[in-house]
């Protein structure tokens, strides 16, 4: 128990870590951009935004995942991840459209950037953004791996504003500045949409995995007792960890030592899923369905 409190706090210390140096570097592009005059800076902000808002919801979620659940919350605190993730998005694609609305007109009338100030901002971002992926590579939990690959991604775009502000030191090819900041926010918009579609796929409930319910229920229906399953639903608490519920319908009436042995042949076949909830409803043989008026 020590040791498990020791590393969800040692996890909780990194991500606090990574969230506080994007925060105030995500604040020091913005301010950055606007007096180097360059749209690529400010795309790449609105990029730390997004992650800034990503560490500081997986900061917040690691701090309410041993909350154990309660009278209002019965399942638990991990769909709040599900909202922070909509929240994330929208504010993304906000600030996404914004850049393009800046960037684009620029094509036709492109505008120098200050590239000593772009030269420098490019290391800066480099180390900042390596630093904090440096401290997160340490950690083992799933938030911790996933935010090490966003800021990994934010040290590759950090590399592209730097081999860009290098070449604009020896040619003024101003261009390249705009063309930079939309690929940047075209990225940043083909994952946010991506993402997006996906999660609200899982906020409104739907199967999140259409091969593993009809595995699913492969496993419940294989066995000789079994004639059939009803009310069959999975669904995601977050789009890590799932739920399963099932009527199961008998063939024959069983005695209480043989649906003994039933249901402890339905848990081990539900093993391999790791379902963090399974509810199974047994039905005997001509036994009316108490559900059956319910959506199906």
């Amino acid at each position: 128990m020590h040791k498990h409190e020791h590393n969800h706090n040692s996890a909780s210390n990194r991500i606090g870590w990574a969230f506080f140096l994007n925060v105030v570097f995500t604040i020091i592009e913005f301010i950055g951009g606007w007096l180097t005059n360059s749209t690529a800076i400010m795309a790449d902000a609105v990029h730390d935004l997004g992650d800034s808002l990503s560490i500081g919801t997986a900061w917040g979620l690691n701090k309410l995942s041993d909350k154990n659940a309660n009278n209002t919350f019965s399942y638990g605190f991990k769909r709040f991840s599900l909202l922070g993730a909509l929240i994330n998005g929208f504010v993304l694609m906000t600030g996404s459209i914004w850049i393009l609305f800046e960037a684009i007109p620029r094509l036709a009338a492109p505008e120098m950037p200050q590239v000593e100030g772009m030269l420098l901002l490019s290391i800066f971002g480099i180390a900042v953004n390596g630093f904090a992926a440096y401290k997160l590579s340490g950690g083992s939990s799933l938030n911790e791996r996933v935010l090490n690959w966003h800021l990994l991604e934010d040290v590759l775009g950090w590399v592209a504003v730097l081999i860009v502000s290098i070449v604009l030191l020896f040619k003024p090819w101003a261009i390249l500045d705009p063309i930079l900041s939309i690929g940047f926010t075209l990225f940043i918009l083909f994952n946010v949409i991506r993402n997006l579609k996906e999660t609200l796929l899982l906020f409104l409930q739907a199967t999140p995995d259409v091969k593993q319910m009809e595995a699913v229920r492969k496993v419940l229906v294989s066995n000789d007792d079994v004639a059939d399953i009803h009310h069959f639903h999975i669904w995601s608490l977050d789009g890590e960890h799932s739920v399963m519920t099932a009527h199961v319908v008998l063939r024959l009436d069983i005695s209480v030592p043989q649906l003994k042995t039933l249901k402890d042949e339905i848990r081990q076949g539900l093993e391999e899923f790791d379902f963090v909830h399974t509810t199974i409803e047994i039905e005997f043989v001509n036994e009316d369905c108490r559900d059956e008026r319910s959506v199906l």
